[in-house]
């Protein structure tokens, strides 16, 4: 099938492209920037030449990429940490879903993925998160706009539409283009051996980004229905994370015990700084809540029901650590035996 992908010059799109150009299927990307997205493909042998440049928000660029496709890949969406650009991000975000899903639902297109998130489902007390779960009230803009997207992206389920909704861990893995660094879950990563590692209550929950565009394949695949699916390797303590990188890669890495309760009074504090010095370091009690008291997530039924595995958490931290020294962003000496070894 033709298959529209939002996001695609970003860490989840650029690798759901090449699942799906790797399982046969034929890409067209909705882009901003044609010569970053030149820039990401050529490195892996290839020129992506069906493309329409605009915007998630464009109406009428989303109508043009959409024309002729059976199936979207909706990947794109604005992060923003700042105060300032908050209200922007909402709105973005909701546009995004709008133009692209909404579109989509309208031209009657067979099969449609929405990337959302795990963290939709997380309450601070409640249980291990899964797609079964309430919608949890976000506590900050960007929450809130992914709940906003969520609820929009069901109610057009209900109404028939053929969308196969995605819910990611935190998304690790090579390859990753950044905007304009790493994303998140890799830039936390890096910043256990650029900075300190705090083992802390909770866990730190990731997913290997080629499982996220495998899933997204085998979705886009299936037949027609309301199908929801998390992706989620399994839930490490932070001080098992810390562990298993020593052992990956020989050597140790710093680390400070913080009991729970203190960081997210620190994330408190960083609220209050915030209404003053509205700084992007997602030093906030909601980001503190999420390190301190993620209950993990269960992705078995995933596994279950659509005869998918899991990348080993010692496969995805390795290869993300051996892809950050090629890219320049880890030194030898900080990853160890890792370094020079090939990205599987």
């Amino acid at each position: 099938m033709k298959v529209l992908v939002t996001g695609g010059t970003g860490f989840t799109g650029s690798h759901s492209a090449r699942a799906l150009l790797a399982a046969g299927h034929s890409v067209r990307l909705l882009v901003r920037d044609e010569a970053k997205l030149r820039r990401i493909y050529a490195p892996h042998g290839i020129e992506i030449r069906d493309f329409v440049v605009g915007d998630m928000t464009d109406g009428a660029a989303v109508e043009k990429a959409l024309a002729g496709c059976d199936g979207v890949v909706h990947a794109a969406a604005l992060v923003e940490m700042r105060r300032a650009g908050a209200r922007r991000m909402q709105e973005t975000n909701a546009r995004g879903v709008e133009f692209v899903v909404g579109g989509a639902a309208r031209r009657g297109l067979p099969s449609i993925v929405y990337v959302s998130s795990l963290s939709i489902f997380f309450a601070p007390g409640g249980p291990p998160v899964a797609p079964e779960l309430p919608i949890a009230p976000g506590t900050t803009a960007y929450a809130r706009s992914k709940a906003e997207g969520e609820r929009a992206v069901r109610r057009l389920q209900e109404q028939g539409a053929p969308i196969r909704i995605c819910y990611p861990a935190g998304i690790i893995g090579p390859h990753d283009p950044g905007h304009p660094g790493m994303s998140d879950a890799n830039h936390a990563v890096y910043s256990f051996f650029r900075e300190l590692g705090v083992d802390t209550s909770g866990f730190f929950q990731v997913v290997d980004v080629r499982d996220v565009a495998a899933l997204h394949v085998r979705l886009l695949e299936l037949p027609a229905g309301p199908h929801r699916y998390a992706a989620a390797g399994a839930a490490l303590r932070w001080r098992e994370v810390y562990d298993l990188i020593d052992r990956l890669t020989g050597e140790r890495l710093r680390r400070v015990r913080v009991p729970g309760t203190l960081m997210r009074a620190a994330g408190s504090a960083g609220d209050v700084v915030k209404r003053v010095w509205d700084f992007s370091f997602p030093l906030t009690r909601d980001s503190m809540e999420y390190a301190t008291r993620w209950p993990g997530a269960d992705a078995s039924r995933t596994e279950r029901e659509l005869g998918f595995r899991f990348r080993s958490a010692e496969e995805s931290y390795g290869d993300a650590l051996r892809w950050m020294h090629r890219a320049g962003h880890l030194s030898a000496r900080q990853v160890g035996r890792l370094a020079g070894e090939e990205v599987r």
